[in-house]
C-alpha cells in the first residue's frame, strides 16, 4: 500500500504508525445502495522502522458499518464512495490506538493487541451520551463535533479535538477546537470548553489543536489561512494569517534552539 499524508508518528518504542487508503468492491444493498459500489476504505498500520514489516494492520470495513457514514453514496457505482476518510491515528494515554474517520463524524478507540473497537465517541453509535457542560454548546445536530480531525489524549479521560463542522456545507456557524471529557463509569461525553475560529470562518478540511506548555492552546484552522494560540481559559493571545492562497494541514509550537525563555505563550 501507498502510505498517505495524513499522519506519519513514530512511537515511544520507535515504531510508525501510518495511513492508508484502499479501494474495494462492496455490497451495500442493506443501506439503500448498490450491489456493486466501490469503496474507499481507511488502513491503519504500525510499521517496524528498521525492516518495513507491518506489526499490525486494521480496515475500516472490518470493523465499522457502511452505515455509520455521513457521506452521500455517489451517482455512479462506479465512483469511489469514500464513506470513512480516515484522518489520524494517535495514541491514548493507555497505549492504544485512536483512529479518526471524518466521514462518520467519529473517534474510534481500537486496541493495538487485537484490533478491537473498546469505545467510540460521536457519530451515528456513539458509546457515549453526549452533553455540554455550562456555557458550552453541542452543534446544531446536538454533536460535539463533526467532520472533525486530530484527537488528542490530554490523560484522565480527557480529549481534544479539531472541530471542523463543515465538508464545504457548514453544520454550525464556526469551526472550533473543543475539549472533552469522558465519564466511562456512567459513558457520558461532555463538551467542557471550546475556542471559536476568531474570524468567525468554517474550515471546510484539515486542521489541529495542540496543548502547549502552560495548557494554553495552539490551533492551526486548516483550510483557512490562520493559526492561533488561546490561554487555558480560552482567551486568544496569538493570531496570525498566512499571505493569501496559503494554508496548512497543521500548525504546531517548537521551542527556538537557544531561547531561554517558555516554549510559548506570554
Amino acid at each position: 500500500m501507498s502510505a498517505d499524508g495524513h499522519e506519519f508518528l513514530i512511537t515511544p518504542w520507535n515504531t510508525a504508525l501510518i495511513l492508508s487508503y484502499t479501494t474495494a468492491t462492496a455490497d451495500l444493498t442493506p443501506i439503500g445502495g448498490p450491489a456493486d459500489q466501490t469503496v474507499v476504505n481507511g488502513v491503519v498500520q504500525e510499521i517496524d522502522i528498521a525492516t518495513g514489516r507491518v506489526l499490525f494492520q486494521w480496515n475500516s470495513e472490518d470493523h465499522v458499518p457502511f452505515s455509520q457514514s455521513e457521506q452521500p453514496l455517489p451517482a455512479s457505482p462506479s465512483t469511489p464512495w469514500d464513506w470513512f476518510h480516515v484522518n489520524a491515528v494517535k495514541l491514548d494515554t493507555n497505549g492504544n490506538l485512536l483512529i479518526d474517520a471524518r466521514n462518520t463524524w467519529t473517534t474510534y478507540e481500537v486496541s493495538l493487541r487485537t484490533g478491537d473497537t473498546l469505545w467510540q465517541l460521536g457519530g451515528k453509535d456513539s458509546s457515549f451520551k453526549l452533553q455540554a457542560a455550562p456555557g458550552q454548546s453541542l452543534d446544531d445536530a446536538g454533536e460535539i463535533f463533526a467532520w472533525q480531525h486530530d484527537p488528542e489524549a490530554l490523560g484522565n479521560g480527557i480529549y481534544t479535538f479539531f472541530d471542523n463542522e463543515s465538508s464545504g456545507t457548514p453544520e454550525y456557524p464556526v469551526s472550533r477546537a473543543v475539549t472533552v471529557q469522558l465519564n466511562f463509569w456512567d459513558r457520558t461525553a461532555t463538551l467542557i470548553k471550546s475556542v471559536d475560529q476568531p474570524e468567525g470562518l468554517v474550515a471546510p478540511s484539515q486542521g489541529n489543536a495542540q496543548t502547549a506548555a502552560q495548557g494554553n492552546l495552539v490551533v492551526g484552522w486548516g483550510a483557512l489561512p490562520y493559526f492561533s494560540e488561546f490561554g487555558p481559559s480560552g482567551n486568544l493571545l496569538f493570531n496570525a494569517e498566512f499571505p493569501a492562497g496559503v494554508n496548512s494541514y497543521r500548525a504546531y509550537a517548537e521551542p527556538f534552539p537557544g531561547f531561554a525563555g517558555p516554549p510559548f505563550g506570554p
